[in-house]
């Protein structure tokens, strides 16, 4: 499964694996699913900014999608970048969130970037926790109760990897 691209053509499918995790997981936040104009521009807006979005698929259909975009708008966290990782829910814990964030750190440390960033809505989110820990993301910490979601107050776990030369240098 090698991840690839996501194109216009993808959007749909993309679009129907978020709400789908809108609706029925506490992994991200939004409590209404975004339209397919919607997640257009958000894809037009990660990619125009020379990030990554991708997508795997399984003979014909989207399995899932993640991408990586600046982790935040000011300058001095330019060599950040947070990542975002949906996979559809008949094929979790099958690889295709590990192959998804495997192909993002190559492409966010062939960019450049120092750090990726994973926000994981959920401390309940075991594979999620999991699969960022399986690559090298280390947590570093765990805001409580941020969230109010399906009746219930949801953690943020946050995890951190270091890319390329990460620290040991400043990028010229």
């Amino acid at each position: 499964m090698t991840p690839r691209e996501a194109t216009e053509a993808d959007l749909p499918a993309i679009t129907a694996i978020y709400a789908h995790h809108v609706a029925h997981g506490a992994g991200t936040f939004e409590e209404a699913a975004p339209s397919l104009a919607e997640m257009g521009q958000r894809m037009a807006k990660v990619q125009e900014a020379g990030c990554a979005w991708l997508v795997t698929e399984h003979e014909g259909e989207i399995t899932g999608y993640g991408y990586y975009a600046q982790f935040r708008d000011r300058s001095a966290y330019r060599f950040t970048v947070e990542d975002s990782i949906y996979v559809r829910d008949d094929v979790r814990g099958q690889g295709v969130g590990k192959a998804l964030v495997a192909a993002l750190l190559d492409h966010a440390a062939r960019r450049g970037f120092r750090q990726m960033i994973a926000v994981i809505g959920d401390s309940e989110n075991v594979g999620s926790v999991g699969l960022h820990l399986s690559l090298g993301f280390r947590q570093i910490g765990v805001m409580r109760a941020v969230g109010l979601k399906f009746g219930r107050w949801v953690d943020i776990v946050t995890m951190q990897r270091p890319l390329g030369e990460a620290d040991r240098s400043i990028p010229v």
